[in-house]
Formats: structure tokens, C-alpha cells, sequence
């Protein structure tokens, strides 16, 4: 048993397409030599998703995480969305005072920062495109 993570583009007509971990790895990590020509200058819908395998081959789905992904116009990650996202997704964790009240006045920053890191950086499968994702893992 071990587990592996599967990065599923699902591309504007609802197909699926894996994307190599190593090569998302890259992307991430800004490689200048890393591109996904097809894909320049579009917001992409993927799955990352956690795959149990026995064998190497899947026997389940530990978890899946719905995210949104931007392309520069070379193909490449887009470096100020990437740096967006980053600063929402830091602006979610509570400082360590959130709890305290200040008067009448409570800071829920992290709540609004979430809100607009979901909506911005989020999507939510159809049930048909859950469905694809597991048929595509254990096809």
C-alpha cells in the first residue's frame, strides 16, 4: 500500500488529462524551462488527487482537492496569479489574537480571506465530473 497524488487537468470540454507530478512539481517551482504550450494564457481547472495504490495500481481515493490554475501566455505558471493566491492562502490562517474581541469589534480577516481564496481559487466538480475523475483513476 502507498499513496501517490495524480494532478487531472480538466480541460473546457470537461475531458480529463493527468499531468506528470514531476512536471506540475516544475511548474510550481517557476522552472523557466517548463511549459504547457496548450494551456498559455488560460485559467485551468484541476483535480489533485490522492490515490491509494496496491501493486501500483489504484484500489482507492484517499481525497481530491479542486483547484484553479493560471497560465501565463507562454504556458508557463502565471507568476503574479501564483503570488495572489499565496498571499490569500496566508491571509487565511488566524493571527494569533483573532480570538480577542477589540470592543464590540471582532477580526474575521481570515474568514474574508477564505471566502475570496475559494471564489478566485477554487471549483466545485458537477457530480458527472466527480464521476470522470474516479473513472479515470481506475480505468
Amino acid at each position: 500500500m502507498g499513496l501517490t497524488v495524480w494532478i487531472l487537468i480538466i480541460n473546457d470540454d470537461d475531458s480529463i488529462r493527468r499531468l506528470p507530478l514531476t512536471k506540475y512539481e516544475r511548474l510550481m517551482k517557476r522552472d523557466s524551462t517548463e511549459h504547457v504550450p496548450e494551456y498559455a494564457g488560460k485559467r485551468v481547472r484541476y483535480a489533485e488527487v490522492v490515490v491509494d495504490l496496491e501493486q501500483k495500481k489504484p484500489v482507492g481515493i484517499i481525497n481530491i482537492n479542486y483547484s484553479v490554475m493560471a497560465f501565463d501566455s507562454k504556458g508557463s505558471i502565471d507568476p503574479t496569479e501564483r503570488d495572489q493566491r499565496m498571499q490569500l492562502a496566508m491571509n487565511i490562517v488566524p493571527t494569533l489574537d483573532t480570538d480577542q474581541e477589540y470592543g464590540n469589534v471582532v477580526d474575521a480577516g481570515h474568514v474574508f480571506a477564505k471566502r475570496r481564496f475559494d471564489s478566485r481559487f477554487k471549483w466545485k466538480p458537477t457530480p458527472e465530473i466527480e464521476q470522470a475523475i474516479v473513472d479515470f483513476v481506475f480505468r
